[in-house]
């Protein structure tokens, strides 16, 4: 009875166990390990597409690779179930509906990006991983879709290799032709953004509809054949792709001067197509087209040499898409066995809205929660393994690792490699993965390619835009001057001439290619149009360029571009002046009053420094104290002329007067070369001596109507607008200058040297005062990262190279010279400021000379004082000085003599008795009186 009991307990503990199995959603049939003995996964893609049909194959390979391998998921074997969509979106949606009741854990596919949008959102809901090998849309982002895993390289790094490409050939404008879904404007956005990165830009965009007609591709074609741009970015899918060419090679845009650039999709039907037809490969001859790189590796040559044998039959090739996708199931596979060995099980959940779901007979209540869904998309994204297409692991932004591409040249029957693309180095021809262990290097000169066959059989890099040929002509504005007519004349609408007018013309005729244009005049003929608003019109459209004598500033290069300037020029002062005749003291106005001083202190500072330090040595420099103080400023000035007849002894003396004599020199010659040029050249004299008198002054300022000038002396400048006077003409501006400021006219006038050199060419009595404040030139504009611009900068150096540019100036600007050509403004008195160097070293050098001597002084005293204080007793501080005052006014041989016979007397004196030592001090004491009487007699009758 006992024994029945147990049974019966146990087999209910069993029957508990069982409910909870059942409960937790694990199938009955799980093995040993508590794992099931199958795990569902479903794939949908279009099975005859170019991606499909190869993809399939490896999708089917690889299932039995994994199934057949013990290292992975022992025990457990993966059921694909593969839905064909058949081209439809809305097929695909269903079959990940009906996988989503069939307790499928996850999904390969779907192939296109447009299904990819809509699957995605209900696998955020049912929490079933999305691995898609094909759908590279940009926007399909983790942070909206965390439930989407793309597995191979997203578009955004492919639009990244075209953008660097257009840039690398310095192409700025291309037109992109692209299928109007959400695949085609998303890739094109991208593009549109990487280029912009580069001052790059989509100049046009041209949209086919899915499944276009060739006769819709031919009306697109034909607006795209009347654009500038010549380089075409096709973006469209790889089943009618090949139409797009076939209808360009019909409509002649397969010819020289054209570039074409395909996306992935072309390389990927050569490789799965392969051989195409004679006429197909006709149709692409030098198209640029990308592929996605896989670096070689056994296990990508092992898979290779397998395809034959699997597509035995089958004319499919091998196509990068496949590559990825076998390396997908491999990531699911790997992905799941780390969500088992994480106690993960397969369990789902009715979905909480199933009660909404259920009216109706779509079954939707079906639908049901996987509840491993977020850790099984954690190991999807943790899997870190080696695939066919090299290193499979996902960055923090869920894309690829060293993304990269191959770019390929389509040429003849087949195609070659140009070189290759990656996101660490940028362009390259060495292979992407021995750069990815170095440091990145994105420098110009490192950005390189093979040589490209372009479309036309030409290796020549096209220019890559030309004019349309639409029959439209440029509309040219140029300002309808009414005064300086010698630059821009318009005589009538039709008839406009000048020096710019025949700059452009000359320039448009370098250019190899034809321009039609029309010359429109901007202004009303009364006054000076502003160059500013008219280089504003072309932002507007009103023009397509703008020429003329339009300068070169800073706030007109942000509303266009500019050409390379083709004549200098800059902002000058004008102002009368008149002749200044020289007058009795001229010869003072080499240097100013500042200098003369200077100069003046210095001759007496320096004899002063001579004197001291040749006072005890030097005779010549010796006696009573006028002779003394005559001495002193005779050899000062002296050395003016060289002339000073006083030699110095002393070696600090000697250097003093070396330095002092090369300053002399300096002043001497520069004194000497103003003096000269002051009175040989003629001056002229004006109270006006540049920008900065005008701005200090509160006098009136003309400029000519509709300079940049205004502006800038107002914004830059700061001076008050009511101070501005617009002149019109040349007479105006001579006649305001004349009157001056006090009788209603100006008090100088800024304006263009260009101008201005013409003004001046025939009115002497005004001349430019001061320097050129401001440096610019003239030059042609055009919108925007216009070709033209550049076109026509090189058009205008080869001008100037070749002499026409100077030939076309003396045509029109070159004038007669006043009779005051050779005359200058007045000449800048020479400043103390361009001096005091000099003045600086040699008061330096007397400083030194002095404190030297000094030291040498109290050095000489005090052995000589030490002996006499012994002598006389004598040591109060006003004897000590003044003793201190005669021993430096004491001839130097003098104390040497002195010294020498005290010397000896002591000597002799250590022989006497020391009874005699008082009286022999006493006599030593009248001695040394009598020497000092002696020697100040000597003194007083030196001569």
């Amino acid at each position: 009875m006992k024994q029945q009991q147990q049974q019966f307990t146990m087999n209910i503990i069993l029957w508990l166990l069982a409910s909870m199995i059942v409960c937790n959603g694990l199938p009955l049939n799980a093995n040993v390990s508590g794992r099931p003995a199958v795990v569902n996964i479903g794939a949908i893609f279009s099975f005859k597409t170019v991606i499909g049909k190869a993809a399939k194959i490896a999708v089917e390979t690889a299932i039995e690779d994994v199934n057949s391998n013990p290292d992975i998921l022992p025990g457990t074997k993966l059921i694909l179930q593969m839905k064909d969509s058949n081209y439809s979106g809305f097929m695909a949606v269903v079959e990940a509906l009906l996988f989503m009741e069939r307790d499928t854990v996850a999904i390969i596919g779907p192939q296109s990006s447009v299904t990819a949008h809509v699957i995605s959102h209900i696998a955020n809901v049912l929490r079933v991983p999305l691995l898609s090998f094909s759908s590279t849309d940009p926007t399909l982002s983790p942070i909206q879709f965390p439930f989407f895993v793309r597995t191979a390289q997203n578009d955004l790094y492919q639009m990244s290799a075209i953008a660097e490409i257009i840039d690398h050939y310095e192409w700025r404008e291309v037109i992109a032709i692209y299928e109007d879904d959400d695949h085609g404007r998303n890739g094109i956005a991208a593009l549109g953004d990487k280029l912009a990165e580069r001052r790059c830009r989509i100049s046009y965009k041209a949209r086919l509809s899915p499944q276009p007609t060739r006769d819709e591709i031919t009306d697109v074609l034909v607006k795209v054949a009347l654009r500038e741009s010549r380089i075409l970015v096709v973006h469209v899918p790889g089943s009618w792709g090949l139409k797009v060419f076939s209808v360009a090679q019909y409509l002649g845009m397969l010819g020289t001067g054209y570039v074409w650039i395909a996306t992935n999709w072309l390389s990927t039907v050569l490789e799965t197509n392969s051989p195409l037809s004679q006429d197909s490969m006709d149709d692409i001859q030098g198209v640029v087209t990308l592929r996605m790189y896989t670096p070689d590796s056994q296990l990508k040559r092992r898979f290779v040499s397998r395809w034959s044998n699997l597509t035995r039959g089958k004319p499919v090739g091998l196509n990068t898409y496949s590559l990825y996708a076998y390396d997908t199931v491999w990531l699911l596979a790997h992905a799941i066995h780390g969500f088992f060995n994480q106690g993960g099980n397969i369990s789902f959940l009715n979905n909480s809205r199933a009660s909404e779901l259920s009216e109706g007979n779509l079954h939707l209540d079906a639908l049901s929660v996987f509840q491993g869904g977020n850790l099984l998309l954690d190991n999807i994204l943790n899997v870190n393994m080696k695939g066919v297409t090299g290193d499979f692991r996902f960055t923090s932004d869920r894309n690829l690792i060293h993304p990269a591409f191959e770019i390929i040249n389509v040429i003849g029957t087949g195609y070659r490699r140009v070189g290759y693309w990656s996101n660490h180095s940028g362009l390259s021809t060495a292979l992407p993965e021995t750069l990815w262990e170095k440091p990145p290097n994105r420098s110009s000169t490192s950005q390189m390619l093979h040589g490209v066959v372009w479309p036309g059989q030409t290796t020549q890099k096209p220019r890559g835009w030309v004019f349309p040929n639409s029959g439209r002509h440029l509309k040219i504005g140029v300002p309808h001057r009414v005064s300086y007519r010698e630059f821009v004349s318009v005589r009538s609408p039709d008839v406009i001439t000048g020096y710019c007018i025949d700059v452009f013309t000359a320039a448009l005729n370098l250019l190899p290619y034809a321009v039609p244009y029309k010359l429109i005049p901007f202004g009303d003929g009364r006054t000076n149009p502003s160059g500013t608003e008219l280089v504003r019109l072309i932002t507007t459209g009103v023009f397509d360029a703008a020429i003329g004598d339009i300068a070169i500033i800073t706030n007109r290069t942000k509303m266009a571009d500019f050409t390379q300037p083709y004549i200098e020029s800059g902002l000058v002062v004008v102002a009368p002046v008149w002749r200044k005749n020289s007058n009795a003291f001229a010869f003072l106005r080499p240097f100013t009053g500042r200098m003369w001083a200077v100069t003046a202190i210095f001759f007496l500072l320096v004899g002063t420094v001579v004197w001291i330090l040749e006072h005890r040595m030097n005779d010549e420099f010796r006696g009573p104290p006028r002779r003394q103080v005559v001495t002193i400023l005779w050899f000062s000035f002296s050395t003016w002329f060289f002339a000073h007849r006083e030699t110095t002894v002393s070696v600090l003396g000697r250097i003093i007067l070396i330095i002092w004599l090369f300053v002399v020199l300096i002043i001497n010659s520069s004194y000497t070369a103003s003096l000269t040029s002051i009175l040989t050249v003629q001056q002229l004299s004006s109270p006006i001596k540049g920008i900065q008198t005008l701005v200090s002054s509160k006098d009136p300022i003309g400029y000519q109507q509709g300079s940049f000038a205004r502006n800038y002396l107002i914004d830059e400048l700061k001076i008050d607008a009511s101070r501005l006077v617009a002149l019109n003409s040349p007479e105006e501006c001579a006649k305001a200058l004349k009157d001056g400021p006090h009788k209603g006219g100006v008090a100088a006038m800024v304006d263009d040297r260009a101008y201005i050199e013409l003004f001046l060419s025939t009115r002497c009595e005004f001349s430019i005062v001061g320097q050129e404040f401001t440096k610019n030139g003239w030059g042609f504009a055009f919108p925007r990262d216009s070709p033209l611009a550049v076109d026509m900068s090189t058009a205008i150096l080869k001008l100037s190279e070749n002499g026409d540019l100077q030939r076309i100036h003396d045509k029109w600007l070159l004038r007669r010279a006043c009779s005051y050509q050779g005359a200058k403004m007045e000449v800048d008195r020479l400043q103390l400021r361009s001096f005091w160097g000099l003045f600086l070293i040699c008061g330096l050098a007397c400083l030194i000379a002095l404190f030297l001597y000094f030291l040498k002084m109290v050095r000489q005293f005090s052995r000589h004082y030490s002996e006499e204080s012994d002598l006389s007793g004598q040591s109060s501080r006003s004897a000590r000085i003044q003793t201190f005052l005669s021993f430096v006014d004491e001839k130097e041989e003098e104390v040497k003599s002195r010294s020498k016979r005290r010397q000896m007397e002591r000597a002799s004196n250590r022989t006497d008795d020391g009874s005699n030592s008082t009286s022999y001090s006493i006599r030593r004491n009248s001695e040394f009186a009598s020497n000092k009487s002696l020697g100040a007699t000597t003194n007083r009758g030196e001569v």
